[in-house]
């Protein structure tokens, strides 16, 4: 029997919640597969800043290194909101990604056919709408240096660093490709090339590392117009590639796309065994025990993990075929429910996956 151990860091707010219905699936994925799951757990965020005074304590590192993988929930809570910016808990999200040098961001933004009424965008527009965002995670202005505030001509004087070297391009470019070389062998790279040098320094790169790639078609887009073509025109996106803080805006914003932030999935890869799954979500604290959030993108999330972290794609493709399933049924939480549809909650949700894993 398969055995993978696995760091589970349910965080904040509603992490826990969200996280427990994950294992819920990846358990009835190990009964189908005769796979064992041992899950951790250990703090991360505010909760491990109660116990430890930091929001990543080292256990926690520890764990993640020595695991085959780490399922997170999410971190924050406005309770935290008058800590010191070092300490406060978002800062774990940043320790974790350089710890485990988790350079790589994947998130896809699917529409179901089922939901397509849900995004703000007309029908027409996102209908069969499916991006992959590839977004580099340990360089650019989040981690330049030097950064800070200082006093300078008489008044405070932020800044920070955008700043990346020829190898992180590299590195990032390589995966991007290779995802692009296993969908529809389209990717498009993303900077701001006619203003910074830095995204200069990118599209060269990103250039001389297609040469690799013969067969995926490379074209180039500014971030300001990549903003408004995905509101415009998402179809004509399939893998998108870029850097730290553009990922992190575009990302978001594709993901209203699928019209709720509780579908979409993410993984966070290294270039060694460590790798990092997550919905994209936030930990919204003030639903905390309600049984009221969606848990598909943390299940999703887990179904990213047995593709790219243990190459069981047949299982990958049984939680997401479950998803489609469950919503093909009508089963709705409060966030993705229409007018007249009955609502489930979170745990429920969990449970009518789990079955449609057992019994597509």
């Amino acid at each position: 029997m398969k055995k993978y151990n696995i760091a589970l860091l349910a965080g904040d707010g509603t992490g826990k919640e969200v996280t427990d219905e994950a294992v819920k699936v990846l358990k009835a994925v190990g009964e189908k597969y005769s796979i064992e799951f041992d899950f951790e757990p250990a703090l991360i965020g505010g909760c491990a800043y109660d116990v430890y005074k930091t929001p990543l304590p080292d256990v926690t590192l520890d764990l993640a290194k020595k695991s085959d993988a780490v399922l997170l929930g999410a971190v924050g809570d406005w309770k935290y909101d008058n800590l010191p910016p070092e300490v406060r808990p978002e800062k774990a999200l940043l320790g974790i990604r350089k710890g485990l040098n988790l350079f790589a961001n994947l998130r896809p933004a699917s529409v179901y056919p089922e939901l397509t009424q849900l995004s703000p965008l007309k029908e027409e527009v996102v209908a069969s709408t499916d991006i992959m965002i590839v977004r580099e995670l340990t360089g650019d202005v989040y981690f330049g240096t030097p950064k800070g505030i200082e006093i300078k001509e008489g008044q405070k004087f932020g800044f920070n660093n955008m700043c990346y070297f020829e190898s992180e391009i590299k590195r990032i470019a390589h995966t991007a490709f290779k995802v692009a070389s296993q969908r529809n062998n389209k990717l498009c790279s993303v900077d701001k090339a006619n203003v910074l040098d830095v995204s200069r320094l990118w599209r060269e790169t990103v250039i001389e590392v297609s040469k690799e790639y013969p067969n995926v078609e490379l074209t180039h887009m500014y971030v300001d117009n990549a903003a408004m073509q995905l509101i415009r025109a998402p179809k004509q996106f399939d893998v998108i590639l870029t850097g730290n803080i553009f990922g992190d805006i575009l990302s978001d914003e594709a993901s209203m796309l699928s019209g709720s932030l509780g579908l979409l999935p993410s993984a966070s890869l290294s270039d060694s065994k460590y790798a990092m799954y997550e919905p994209i979500h936030g930990s919204a604290p003030d639903l905390k025990g309600q049984n009221v959030v969606n848990p598909i993108a943390t299940i999703l999330s887990a179904a990213m993990m047995l593709k790219y972290s243990f190459n069981l794609d047949s299982a990958h493709d049984d939680i997401v075929n479950a998803v489609r399933k469950t919503l093909k049924l009508g089963y709705r939480t409060k966030d993705i429910a229409q007018a007249g549809m009955e609502i489930i909650g979170t745990s429920e949700m969990g449970n009518v996956i789990k079955d449609n894993v057992l019994h597509p």
